[in-house]
Order: C-alpha cells, then sequence, then structure tokens
C-alpha cells in the first residue's frame, strides 16, 4: 500500500505513517475517531487521481480531509485520509467579483476578505467561517445564520471540477461537459440521466423532495439535484454538493457571489422564556429580517464566561431566559431606517425582559456574533472531565418550531441530559443542541441510542430533516431511510454505486445500512493538561497557528497528548514511547507560543500555556541555573549578545557556517541558533540620562534592541526615534536608571523558566514602581511583545497600587500624531501586525501609525505570525520559513516603498522571510516627520 501511495505523490515523504502524524491528523471536531493507516498531503488534482487509482488497485478505503471542522464524523478514516488544505488555496475572482473560483482549501474567511473589496461575499456563511474551508461547504452543503436556502452551497454552485474515484477529471463548466461525461463515463452519464427519469416519473418521490427541500436539509445525497437539472453535468455537480466525500474530489467549484450589503443593524432580543422567542418568529420572519438567531438560557450562561461578551448578556441574571439576535441588512441607510421601522413595530408588542437595543456600531456588532457564533465549542468547553460534546442539528417547519423545542426539553429531562442546550438559525427553522455525556461508556451509548430514537421520531413527525446543514455523516447515516422512505433511498443507493462501485471512498458515511453506525467509534477523551483539557477539537485554531504546515496545530498538540495519554492508559507503552519521541520536536520546539490560538478559540484555550510547562518539565539543572544567572545579569548579557552580533558582522558568513553548524549538531538545535547574514550587529545601550524637567511619562525601551540593532547603520533604531517623537510633540520621558539591567520577563516566559522569570519580574517591578513614583507616571514599551510581557508582569504585582503599561505604538497615536505639524507622507507601505499587538487589541492603533506614515498601507492578504517568536526564528529557522511563505509572496508582489512593524524581532523575520528591511512603524513616522534639511527617505530594500 505504502509503496503505492508514494509513488503516487511527487514527494514520498508527503506521506506520514509516524504514529505522531497518523493520531495527530484523526481527530476532527466530531465526537467519533478512527485512527488512518496513511496520511497524505496531496498538491494537485493529478496526484488526487493517482491516489484514488492507488487506493483502488489495494481496496483501501480513501477520505479527504480540509479543514476538519466537520461535527458528524465524515471527516475521519481508519484508511487513507488525504490532506486537501495546505496546498489547495488558489482564488480566482472573476466578473469583478460575480463570480469566484476558488480550490478546497481555502478557508470561507480568506475568500470573503478577497471579494470585499468587490462589494461581493460568498453564499454560505457558517459560524465557523474562520477555519471552515471551501471542501467542507461544498461537502456538507454549507448553508449558515444569513443565507438559509436561497444562498446555500447547492444554489450558488455553477460549476465544479471533480476528480472521480475512476481518476477520471471532470470539469462541469466546460462548454463539452456532457459530451466529455458521455465519453469517459458511460456508465455513469447513462446512469444519472436514468436515476433522473424514474424519480420524474414518481409523484411520491417529487412530493417528498419537494418538501424535503423547502427547509435546510443535508440528510442523504441531494436527490433534488434530479429534478433541478437536465444535463448530466449539471446533475452531477449538484449531487456532489453534500455528498461529503463519497462520490468524488472537488478539485475547484465556481460560485455566484452575492452583494455585500453595506448598511447592518443588529439587536440582542432578550425574552423570558425559549416559548416566546419561539413563538415571536413568524411575525419577525415577516419584517424581512436577514437573521434571526435563537440561544437559549444555557447558551447565554455559557456566553456569560466568554471573552468579549457583550454588556446585555454578561449584566443578564439568566432565569429561563432566550435572546433572538436580529439582524436587518439593506443596500442604502434609508432601505435600513424603513427595514427598522418595520421591525420595531412587531418587537415593541414582543413582551421583551429588556427593551430592544439595534445598533450600527461594528464593535457592539462584532461582540454579539462573536457570543453567537461561539457557542458550540464554548459549551462543549464547560463539559466534565472524561467527558465529550456531541452537537446535533434539525430543521422543521417554522410553524412547528415552539413545540419542537419544548419536545426536545422534555427528551433532555427524559434522559437526563441536564446540559443540553438549544440554539440555531431560528429564521430556517433550523435549531443545533448540545448533548454532554462519556458517550463511548455503556450508559452513556445506552442513553444516546434511545435518545436520538426518540428524536427521529420527533422530528419526522413535525415533517423535518434529522440534518440541517452540519451533514448526514456518521451521526444520522442509519436514517436517511426513515426520513426519505425506501424509494429515494434505493435511488440514492444506486446514486453511491454508479460514482464509487467498489465503495473506497469515506465508506460508512452517508449511506450505511448497520442500525448501530452511529453508536460506534465514539471519541474518548482523557484529561492531559488543566491547560487544554475543556478544548472541543473544533479546529479554529489552526488557521492561525505559524506551525500548522510545518508540524503540529494547537489541536493536534492537544489530541496527541490524549492519544499518548489514551495509550499509557491501556498499557500500549511502545505507543507512548513512539509519539513522544517525535512530540518534542513537532509539539514543543516548534510552537511559537504566540498565544495567536488564544484569540481563535472560542473557550479561551493558549496552548502555548502548555507548550511552556512542557518547556519548564523539560528544563535540566543546568539550563535553570544559566538562566537564572542571566536574569541577575541581564545588562551584560545582552550587551554582550549585541558585542558578539556586531564582531561576527564584520566576519564573513561562509567562515561562521561550518562552526555555526556544528556546534548546531552537537549541543542541539534547541540550545544554539543558527546565524545568518542578513541579522543586523547589536545595538547601543538603553541607559539614558535624567530629565531636566519633570517627566511626563516612564519610557521602558526594549532590550532586543540592544541585541539587534537597527536594520542599517544609517537608520537609528526605535529609541532614539521614539524620544525624538516626544521631543516635537513636548512629552518628556524619564527612562530608569537601571534600564539596562531590567527585561520584561518574556525570555525565560517562553522557555518555562519560572525562577528565572520570577526573579526578573521582581527587579523590574521595583524599579518601575520607584521610575514611576508608585504607578503615578504611565509606562511606555517600544516593543509590542514586550508590552504584553510588561503587563503580565504587572498582572503579578501584588502592591497595593498598580502600574499601567501602554505601547509606544497606542502612545504615538493618541498623544504624538496630533500634534506633529504637517508633513509629506511616503507612497506605501507593507504593514505587519504582530501576534502581541493582535492580542493586546493595538492593530487600530498600529494602523493609524502607518496611515500617518504612507498614503497607501497595505497588510499582506495572508498576513499572520511570523514565527520568529524571540529566539525560535533562529534556533528553528524553517518554522519561520513555513509561516512567513505565503505572506512574503503577497509582500514582494506590493512593491511598497517601505516595510514596517512594531516588534524587532518580528522584523527581523519579516526581513529573513521577504529580503526586504523591516523597520519599526516609528522609526518611519520620525523620518517622514523630520524637520528639513535632516529629513531621510525611507529605503525600499
Amino acid at each position: 500500500m505504502l509503496a503505492s501511495l508514494r509513488a503516487a505523490v511527487a514527494d514520498p515523504t508527503r506521506v506520514k505513517t509516524r504514529a505522531l502524524d497518523l493520531h495527530a491528523n484523526a481527530h476532527d471536531a466530531s465526537h467519533f475517531l478512527l485512527i488512518p493507516r496513511a496520511v497524505v498531503v496531496a498538491r494537485d488534482a493529478a496526484e488526487v487521481g493517482r491516489l484514488l487509482q492507488a487506493s483502488a488497485a489495494q481496496g483501501i478505503p480513501l477520505t479527504f480531509r480540509s479543514g476538519g471542522t466537520s461535527l458528524s464524523g465524515q471527516a475521519i478514516s481508519d484508511g487513507v485520509l488525504v490532506d486537501v488544505r495546505r496546498h489547495f488555496k488558489q482564488i480566482e475572482v472573476l466578473d469583478d467579483g460575480a463570480r469566484v473560483r476558488v480550490q478546497p482549501g481555502v478557508i470561507v474567511r480568506a475568500l470573503n476578505a478577497r471579494l470585499a473589496k468587490y462589494g461581493r461575499k460568498f453564499g454560505p456563511d457558517p459560524a465557523s467561517e474562520s477555519a471552515a474551508t471551501i471542501g467542507g461547504v461544498v461537502a456538507n452543503n454549507s448553508s449558515g445564520m444569513a443565507c438559509g436556502t436561497v444562498d446555500n452551497a447547492y444554489q450558488t454552485l455553477e460549476s465544479v471540477t471533480v476528480v472521480l474515484p475512476s481518476g477520471t477529471v471532470v470539469d462541469t463548466g466546460a462548454a463539452d461537459a456532457d459530451e466529455r461525461l458521455r465519453e469517459r463515463e458511460p456508465d455513469l452519464y447513462d446512469g444519472l440521466l436514468r436515476l433522473a427519469r424514474r424519480t420524474r416519473e414518481n409523484p411520491a418521490s417529487v412530493a417528498t423532495i419537494r418538501q424535503q427541500y423547502s427547509m435546510k436539509n443535508t440528510m442523504g445525497y441531494g436527490v433534488n439535484s434530479l429534478l433541478d437539472y437536465e444535463r448530466p453535468a449539471d446533475i452531477l455537480a449538484h449531487l456532489i454538493v453534500g455528498s461529503e466525500g463519497t462520490l468524488g474530489f472537488v478539485a475547484e467549484a465556481v460560485f455566484r457571489t452575492v452583494p455585500r450589503l453595506p448598511h447592518v443593524t443588529t439587536a440582542l432580543l432578550i425574552f423570558p422564556g425559549l416559548e416566546p422567542a419561539t413563538a415571536a418568529l413568524p411575525a419577525l420572519v415577516a419584517t424581512g429580517a436577514a437573521t434571526l438567531e435563537l440561544m437559549d438560557a444555557l447558551s447565554l450562561k455559557v456566553g456569560q464566561s466568554m471573552p468579549g461578551t457583550p454588556d446585555i448578556v454578561r449584566d443578564l441574571v439568566v432565569e429561563d431566559h432566550a435572546a433572538l439576535l436580529v439582524e436587518y441588512h439593506a443596500e442604502s441607510p434609508e432601505s435600513l431606517a424603513e427595514l427598522l421601522r418595520t421591525g420595531l413595530e412587531v418587537v415593541d408588542g414582543l413582551g421583551l425582559t429588556l427593551p430592544a437595543d439595534f445598533t450600527t456600531d461594528a464593535g457592539i456588532r462584532g461582540q454579539l456574533w462573536h457570543l453567537r457564533k461561539g457557542i458550540i465549542p464554548a459549551v462543549g468547553g464547560t463539559r466534565p472531565q472524561g467527558t465529550n460534546a456531541l452537537l446535533e442539528d434539525i430543521a422543521v417547519p417554522v410553524p412547528a418550531l415552539a413545540r419542537t423545542c419544548v419536545e426536545l426539553m422534555s427528551l433532555f429531562d427524559k434522559y437526563e441530559y441536564q446540559n443540553g442546550m438549544i440554539f440555531g438559525h431560528a429564521k430556517d427553522g433550523n435549531v443545533h443542541f448540545m448533548l454532554i455525556d462519556d458517550f463511548a461508556s455503556p450508559e452513556g451509548t445506552a442513553r444516546f441510542s434511545a435518545f436520538t430514537e426518540d428524536l427521529v421520531e420527533l422530528v419526522l413527525r413535525e415533517g423535518g430533516s434529522l440534518k440541517a446543514e452540519h451533514g448526514t455523516g456518521r451521526v444520522m447515516a442509519p436514517y436517511v431511510r426513515p426520513q426519505f422512505g425506501d424509494e429515494l433511498y434505493d435511488v440514492m443507493c444506486q446514486i453511491k454505486l454508479l460514482f464509487d462501485p467498489t465503495g473506497m471512498l469515506n465508506p460508512g458515511v452517508l449511506i450505511n445500512p448497520d442500525p448501530e453506525a452511529h453508536l460506534k467509534d465514539l471519541k474518548a477523551v482523557p484529561a492531559v493538561a488543566a491547560e487544554v483539557d475543556r478544548c472541543t477539537e473544533c479546529g479554529w485554531c489552526e488557521p492561525v497557528c505559524p506551525s500548522r504546515d510545518l508540524t503540529l496545530t494547537p489541536r493536534q498538540r492537544i489530541v496527541s497528548l490524549r492519544a499518548i495519554e489514551g495509550a499509557r492508559q491501556d498499557g500500549n507503552l511502545a505507543l507512548v514511547a513512539e509519539m513522544e519521541k517525535d512530540y518534542e520536536y513537532d509539539a514543543v520546539q516548534t510552537c511559537a507560543v504566540d498565544g495567536m490560538c488564544q484569540t481563535a478559540c472560542p473557550v479561551n484555550i493558549n496552548t502555548g500555556s502548555l507548550v511552556k510547562r512542557l518547556r519548564e518539565d523539560a528544563a535540566g539543572p543546568v539550563d535553570k541555573g544559566i538562566w537564572n544567572v542571566a536574569a541577575k545579569n541581564w545588562g551584560a548579557v545582552t550587551s554582550g549578545a549585541g558585542l558578539a552580533l556586531r564582531v561576527v558582522k564584520q566576519v564573513p558568513a561562509g567562515i561562521l557556517a561550518g562552526p555555526n553548524k556544528l556546534a548546531r549538531k552537537v549541543l542541539g538545535t534547541d540550545a544554539v541558533p543558527l546565524y545568518s547574514a542578513e541579522l543586523p550587529g547589536g545595538g547601543p545601550r538603553r541607559k539614558r540620562p535624567a530629565p531636566t524637567s519633570a517627566a511626563q511619562a516612564v519610557y521602558f525601551p526594549a532590550c532586543v534592541q540592544t541585541m539587534f540593532g537597527p536594520a542599517t547603520d544609517a537608520t537609528p533604531g526605535v529609541q532614539l526615534s521614539f524620544e525624538q517623537l516626544c521631543e516635537r510633540a513636548g512629552v518628556t520621558l524619564l527612562v530608569p536608571p537601571e534600564i539596562d539591567g531590567l527585561c520584561c520577563g518574556t525570555p525565560w516566559s517562553s522557555k518555562g523558566l519560572v525562577d528565572g522569570q520570577a526573579a526578573m519580574r521582581q527587579k523590574t517591578l521595583a524599579a518601575l514602581h520607584a521610575a514611576t513614583n508608585d504607578g503615578e507616571l504611565t509606562i511606555i514599551c517600544d516593543a509590542s511583545s514586550c508590552t504584553e510581557g510588561l503587563r503580565q508582569t504587572i498582572e503579578s504585582d501584588t502592591s497595593a497600587n498598580r502600574l499601567r503599561v501602554v505601547d509606544a505604538v497606542e502612545f504615538a497615536a493618541t498623544s504624538i500624531l496630533p500634534q506633529l505639524p504637517e508633513y509629506e507622507k511616503i507612497e506605501s507601505l507593507a504593514l505587519h501586525p504582530t501576534c502581541s499587538s493582535t492580542r493586546m487589541g493595538i492593530n487600530g492603533a498600529l494602523d493609524t501609525l502607518a496611515a500617518g506614515v504612507a498614503e497607501k498601507v497595505q497588510v499582506p492578504e495572508n498576513w499572520g505570525c511570523c514565527g520568529f517568536a524571540g529566539d525560535r526564528g533562529l534556533l528553528h529557522p524553517e518554522l519561520t520559513e513555513s509561516a512567513t511563505r505565503a505572506q512574503a509572496a503577497d509582500v514582494v508582489a506590493m512593491g511598497a516603498t517601505a516595510f514596517a512593524s512594531c516588534n524587532r524581532t518580528c522584523e527581523l523575520g519579516m526581513t529573513r522571510a521577504t529580503g526586504k528591511d523591516y523597520r519599526h512603524v516609528l522609526e518611519l513616522l520620525e523620518e517622514v516627520t523630520r524637520p528639513s534639511p535632516d529629513k531621510a527617505t525611507p529605503s525600499s530594500h
């Protein structure tokens, strides 16, 4: 098997069989688990075709995997798992944004970012849009909050390029698509025509299809395509939608986009209970509301603990309340005002607990949607240890929704699901509910089995669908026949047989004759670490992780640790040893501990905290001793490092390369940095004379600029630039006299060296209390990661008088930029926000400063963490190379006049990645506002 798989791809190393790779890739967001026999990273459609042929020849099942956010078990396999996330990322905007050609690895949010400049957006709008990919959207016929059944994947799809199980590639958008399909796949062509004729000639089938697809429905195959389309090529394209990877591989798809209506108003309506909230739906739907999102009492309670929760939820004393998130969209302010007027006439008579407060404020609206979109994983994150979260979604006709919800709550009580929760897209009669239990235990399995039978009876009695938008998967595959009846179920079986005669593609998913398929292969979730035990494996963290294309993502770090613990509990010590051997580099050494995963995680997990503790556990007494000494002699350490860089800068790189690489080989790549020629020489000391007048702020220049000097000898560096800007604005700064020996503590924190960190924190806090007169003055720091580190240091301070630190970017945007006289800006600037500026929420201030420097400011479309991460980029340059590959290409294509960031090590990382001199934005601001004749022009080299 392995030989044939390796022969199918250009690079055999993309066929992965290490235990760590198999277990890390085994998990999707569902409650099922299968361990693949091999994981293959495919690069293009031709490779996929060869993989399909190899899989068929070997009789090995094959499953495609992209974002891995699937909730019904359709992205897992015990055969060959093919990763199509990494390389299928092309987007081609057509007809000025009216259409778009897109590959399956593209994330929905990234697609919408590309379309935004055209005033368009992608039709489907799933809550998981920050991580869900187009491959999953097509495979599951995704819809979402606003698109309903009008703008879902099925309705907006124009054509697909699909690789069939035989290896045949079909572009259904080609003018001769039908002829080619008939020539290359005659049995499939004839079979589609035969099934379409059979279905159309059966009035009962036609009636069932029309009724079922009048609402959201992702149960079984999309047999509505047999009625909606005439050409076999078009029938094929739309059968592929919602087929969950069981019929073929979508190499690319062309969609019609929808207008992005620019005027929006939003409110969260609080009702005294679930029944009055659902009873209000018909009237609210009639007002033209674009979205009506339901949240029950438990949803609101969980939402109160989420970061960034809006005041209306956080301050509510939740009893039996329920809420509807209501939104109106319009092309013009006048149209929006008319919609809102109509809406308020209805809302005023609904008996709300609190008055309705509609807002157009983007910040408040963002908070409301963050609450709604984060409910699924956030609720799962509250579950007790050893339990799992299972999410179901159903749809019923809107008039039946109120009583359906009431009966659902009765089922929760009957089966003692104490944390059963109801929420979802109420406008479409589509609700989700979550159950928490140890489903893998005999008691949990039996309870879930009985509950499911009652659920099926309830939904089908109301004329509903057992799966509205999450796909049939494994969880509802046994119930496709009861929902559609014997005739249409047989049609679906014939569809599978036509496309995939050997049944090799994603077996067990969507069509499964086993009546207990939904009760098998259930995932166990052992406790492994307090920092990450609440992880629901949703995968939302993965797109922002800098190591995602090199080693592991945060989710994969966590599930691998769970697999190791599970193997330990099973007594499989050989598997434990094998996985732990590879875990050190893949999970620990190449983690940037940048905290970006926390910005995307709905349960606020920072996997970097786990990695820091693992590094602490692994640190030996020698390492701890060295860094403890460094904390006490930091001035000498930073000056010595700067001196060393100044010296080696004068030595030809070729002379240094050999000894440097030998040292890394002997002492380890995680201990000895790799020197590279683009690194600058060392910088100056930070110490400054005391000001002659009263200080208005305390300035804490970062120590990293002593170790790494300015980008070129002709540039002053950020400390001098910031001091000159403050002087022009009339701001007097005090630099603590002990500054050369002080640090924010991040170098110790990132390595998990708690003793050295504590020593440095104590020394730094004492100096800052003295310099600020015990907190009277604000502290300003000029490197975003150091600002964040100082804030964390201050959080550890037990003193009565609290210190306050702001980043120099924030300070300059509010206190310096408005004071500067008129000046001439440069033409364009490529801007790199940092992880810390993102986590601290200061990117708005960074944008303001950048706009003060250049007429045109561009952030790369593929922006992300550079992976330099203090010393990670020196120890593991492959991390930065992988993290910046796409972003660097964007930057080079921009042709910008200058390049800026707000953190010295990130500037080094981006300089290495792009070959362009990245500098602190404050350096550039100082240059463009410098009084003549000293003004310099920022260099583009």
